[in-house]
């Protein structure tokens, strides 16, 4: 502090030697003097010190200029006004010869009272500090400088496509910043990213299933995991395709429309095409009936259809023992070689569906959260609904961290508020059912709010089984 007081002292003589200097053949030294003196005692008990001298010059130099030409123009045409300068034989060590806004300031304990002074100088504090702040020379001191932002920690993921939109959302982004994080992350196919994505240059893999996770884990030898939100299986479908559905006995109507795998898988076993349903003005065309799905052998969500298919085809049992992954097989197999090209990731298909209507795209197998995030963002026209196989399997979002960076992303996604609150805006469901609740019923998104026909998957072992034997069944 006393370091602080000496070098504004040497600030002030040396700015009142310059304003003497420029000044001193239009007014008095003492005059200048004063001015400095009067504006000066304007500052008294300002905490930040060093910027005083600076401020005091500005202000001092605002009174001593003539005004210019700008000024002079705006006073008017033909006005021609300028500041009055005191000559020096009219001023003196007293108020005489002040300006009319400080010779108050003198004679009242020298303390401004003005408000157009108070303005003035208040306005000289704003930008003054500004443009100090960014950079200052004090006498024998080096430049004072506006401290950095703290730099953001970048983290890399590769994350299920599905996600993409939660992870581009600006308000995710801020979020991730106010933690000190910015996350950039590639797109895959869950399984994809479980097999074949080079895993050593990202922090963390966020796959859509615990299948996928798990594989991730022991490839990587890693225990931590994270699952911050989950979303059920669903199929995204078209107000008619639903009611030839239901004359047919597959679709079961109500609030929340469900879809019965059982006689669905008989209607593929029989090779059953869409112009073969009777009462059929809808959709009569000549291809098979067939849920368009991602390719199992890269994407969880066609690996979720495949597990949900054999414990069906099982007698409503979860498929284990190599007996009854064989007898199943030859069903759930026709399932996907049927379809001919699938597409890698769950976004391809949702994205035909929103983008071409029924005709390529009559029945599409998605997770829940891209149908209610399609809703949220104004996407779903008013012919598309939302049908919930029975049974049905909850994908739990599994993000598995490589190091502390991808640790802390973990926890933040499963335990900070406003990321929990953003996800549900996205769909997901997270552990606060209230928060999945309010965003489906602000923006009137018919979904199931209890879902009780749920199974679990078979192990892992069991469905990397199944999987490689549809993948042979496509050769």
């Amino acid at each position: 502090m006393v370091v602080d007081t000496v070098r504004e002292e040497q600030a002030i003589r040396q700015l009142t030697e310059r304003l003497v200097e420029n000044f001193g053949g239009t007014y008095s030294a003492e005059y200048i003097e004063g001015v400095v003196g009067a504006a000066r005692r304007r500052f008294e008990g300002h905490p930040v010190r060093q910027f005083v001298p600076i401020l005091v010059e500005r202000y001092v130099r605002r009174e001593l200029e003539p005004v210019g030409d700008a000024a002079s123009a705006a006073a008017g045409p033909g006005t021609g006004k300028a500041r009055r300068a005191i000559p020096k034989h009219k001023a003196d060590s007293g108020d005489r010869g002040l300006p009319v806004v400080l010779r108050e300031t003198w004679s009242t304990n020298k303390r401004f009272v003005s408000g157009a002074v108070a303005a003035v100088v208040a306005a000289l504090v704003v930008v003054t500090v500004v443009a100090v702040v960014l950079a200052v020379r004090q006498p024998g001191g080096g430049p004072v400088t506006a401290a950095p932002a703290a730099p953001l920690t970048v983290v890399h993921g590769v994350v299920g496509s599905e996600k993409m939109s939660f992870f581009q959302d600006s308000k995710v982004v801020e979020a991730l910043a106010r933690n000190g994080f910015e996350v950039e992350v590639d797109s895959a196919g869950s399984r994809q990213i479980a097999t074949s994505v080079d895993l050593a240059k990202y922090d963390f893999a966020f796959p859509s299933s615990e299948q996928a996770a798990e594989r991730i884990q022991r490839q990587r030898n890693v225990n931590a995991k994270y699952i911050p939100f989950s979303s059920p299986m669903a199929i995204a479908t078209f107000t008619p395709i639903a009611d030839l559905l239901a004359k047919a006995g597959v679709v079961r109507p109500g609030p929340v429309p469900t879809f019965d795998m059982a006689p669905y898988l008989r209607m593929v076993g029989n090779n059953t095409r869409w112009d073969d349903l009777g009462d059929n003005a809808a959709y009569s065309v000549r291809k098979n009936v067939l849920i368009s799905t991602t390719d199992p052998r890269s994407s969880n969500s066609a690996a979720m259809y495949l597990a949900i298919a054999g414990y069906v085809a099982n007698n409503n049992t979860i498929v284990q023992g190599t007996s009854a992954e064989e007898d199943i097989l030859p069903t759930v197999a026709r399932l996907f070689v049927g379809q001919g090209y699938t597409q890698s990731s769950s976004e391809g298909p949702f994205d035909s569906y929103l983008a071409t209507g029924m005709g390529p795209t009559p029945l599409v197998w998605i997770y829940e959260a891209q149908f209610v995030d399609a809703a949220v963002r104004g996407l779903i026209k008013p012919d598309m609904t939302l049908l919930y196989p029975s049974p049905t399997i909850l994908s739990r979002h599994t993000l598995v961290p490589f190091g502390e960076r991808g640790d802390r992303i973990g926890r933040l996604l499963s335990t900070d508020p406003d990321l929990q609150r953003l996800a549900a805006e996205h769909g997901f469901r997270t552990s606060d059912a209230a928060q999945f609740g309010k965003v489906t019923s602000d923006h009137k998104i018919p979904v199931a709010n209890d879902l009780i026909d749920v199974i679990t998957t078979p192990t892992y072992d069991t469905l990397e089984r199944l999987l490689d034997g549809v993948t042979k069944s496509y050769n």
